[in-house]
């Protein structure tokens, strides 16, 4: 069995993946930062730009109709997540947060398609920032979990 950094170190041959990123625009100056993680992780594995498609949405929220949407067409190899959540003085965040995990979850177990789950769900927008940077990037994560499932 392989060990943790073994696995997360690994380049993978993508270079006949197809790959789509379904990215919230809502707290974009986070979600963009977690794209960039995630075609950085797409292009050191070799996935050609031609077979990666962005899907943008609204929030978070809209993110696993998106992704039915994008598993349905059976041209994707992979679906990669990428949504910020922060939490509010509502229990709004609660209500989204689980929501779009449990409809991502479905996605994936009702088309048997990867789908990298890079929805950060944090308490505020300095722990957001923190994973949205270059050396934590959960873009870039959910990424490398897609690569690994389809090797």
């Amino acid at each position: 069995m392989q060990r943790k950094t073994e696995i997360l170190e690994k380049k993978l041959d993508g270079s006949r993946l197809k790959i789509a990123l379904v990215v919230s625009r809502f707290n974009s100056d986070i979600t963009e930062k977690m794209l960039a993680g995630a075609l950085r992780t797409l292009e050191e594995n070799s996935v050609p730009k031609k077979n990666i498609e962005i899907v943008w949405v609204p929030g978070s929220f809209e993110i696993p109709l998106a992704c039915q949407r994008v598993a349905k067409t059976k041209k994707y190899d992979g679906i990669v997540t990428i949504g910020c959540v922060i939490k509010g003085d509502t229990d709004h965040f609660y209500y989204i947060s689980s929501e779009a995990s449990h409809g991502i979850m479905r996605v994936m177990l009702d088309f048997s398609i990867p789908v990298g789950f890079g929805v950060i769900t944090t308490k505020n927008i300095e722990q957001a920032q923190e994973r949205s940077g270059n050396k934590n990037n959960k873009g870039s994560e959910a990424t490398q979990a897609v690569l690994e499932m389809l090797s």
